[in-house]
């Protein structure tokens, strides 16, 4: 099946674009987006997300405010085009490639819309190869991840509410993955196993005049599978961000965690982390959670709006949580995102801390799946 894609110099196989190098039923290819104002008080999160083996295509918008947290969601048969990245009333119109682009909600039965553009502050950087293994973690991740630092500007809309989105005050990171993630109806099990833990730690943290980055994947014994840590100057003016990725670049030589729990939780509450810096320069980083949201806003994990579940042609919900209300170590609630202020020495930031930690965890007195800290 040919697409308007198979015009461009883009081929990795002899088959045409639309058509995978894979038949495994979890390839995807992901778009999501965070943003949050610097006092926290707002945050927003997007996710859209092509499966082309299982073909469908689904969307999420949530927002964050108060102790309120709203979520858009829908799904669709897959288009034919990959070009075409839209979902009922939502879409992401790419305006320059890998520089601006708008995301939009229009108006729907479910009350929540958004207008949003995309203003960068960084220049593009990967992060390294990512693959965890059945052994580790039951089945298999391979993927590839991309991100961007920058800023929104535009508008939200709830239910009777109209929220301006201010690009002084709204800071966010641009995150697109692609290759092979668990999404869908789970496939026949076969033999019983023995369920396996994930901890999952990933902070874009944006500073005056630079921003840092850590990914981290453990397992249950405390050791470390994956991770990666990066450290690149911001721009002022998007007109002299380098160029696609960025030439000066830093690759930290090493990332650790201190953290400290929210009882009856798997939250962090605070604590540092540790960043190796060139030179061995160790540079130590505080943090102090201000909100917290729930990425099942986002259909991670979601029991009903989980990533690539069958829906129907077209369908879309909306929902509404009370964060104050929420049972923190259901299953489904586990998975976060915190935005958190952050202080080095002298400088302070802004960021997210996203969290996923299922299993046991020694270091932290975790004993089962999901026991809360004590």
């Amino acid at each position: 099946m040919l697409s308007s894609f198979d015009e461009f110099y883009l081929h990795q196989t002899s088959r045409p674009i639309a058509t995978p190098a894979t038949s495994d039923r979890n390839a995807y290819d992901r778009s999501f987006f965070n943003g949050y104002t610097a006092d926290g008080s707002l945050y927003f999160g997007i996710s859209s997300a092509r499966y082309p083996n299982l073909r469908i295509q689904d969307c999420a918008l949530t927002i964050a405010l108060g102790d309120e947290q709203h979520s858009f969601h829908g799904s669709r048969r897959a288009p034919d085009d990959p070009i075409d990245m839209s979902t009922g009333p939502f879409r992401i119109e790419i305006q320059e490639a890998m520089k601006t682009l708008r995301v939009v909600l229009d108006e729907n039965d479910t009350g929540i819309s958004a207008n949003l553009e995309w203003i960068p502050r960084t220049a593009h950087f990967a992060e390294d190869h990512q693959i965890l293994t059945p052994q580790q973690i039951g089945r298999w991740m391979i993927s590839t991840r991309m991100n961007q630092f920058g800023f929104w500007q535009g508008e939200l809309q709830l239910p009777n509410q109209t929220i301006i989105v201010d690009p002084e005050q709204t800071y966010g990171t641009k995150d697109r993955s692609w290759g092979i993630r668990p999404v869908g109806d789970p496939a026949p099990p076969g033999a019983p196993t023995t369920p396996k833990g994930l901890k999952f730690f990933w902070a874009p943290l944006h500073w005056l005049d630079h921003v840092t980055h850590i990914g981290l994947f453990e397992g249950d014994n405390d050791e470390v599978w994956h991770w990666d840590g990066f450290r690149l100057p911001a721009y002022s003016d998007a007109s002299q961000i380098p160029g696609i990725e960025e030439p000066e670049i830093e690759r930290l030589t090493s990332v650790g965690h201190e953290f400290t729990w929210t009882p009856g939780t798997r939250r962090v509450s605070g604590g540092h982390l540790i960043l190796g810096g060139t030179n061995a320069n160790e540079i130590e980083v505080e943090i102090e959670p201000i909100k917290t949201i729930l990425m099942k806003g986002m259909g991670y994990g979601h029991p009903e709006w989980g990533h690539g579940h069958w829906k129907g042609e077209l369908a879309i919900s909306g929902e509404s949580w009370n964060l104050n209300e929420i049972d923190p170590v259901a299953p489904e609630n586990i998975h976060i995102q915190e935005v958190v202020r952050v202080i080095s020495g002298s400088a302070e930031g802004i960021g997210v801390l996203e969290q996923l930690v299922v299993g046991p965890y020694p270091r932290y007195g975790f004993k089962k799946f999901f026991d809360g800290a004590a």
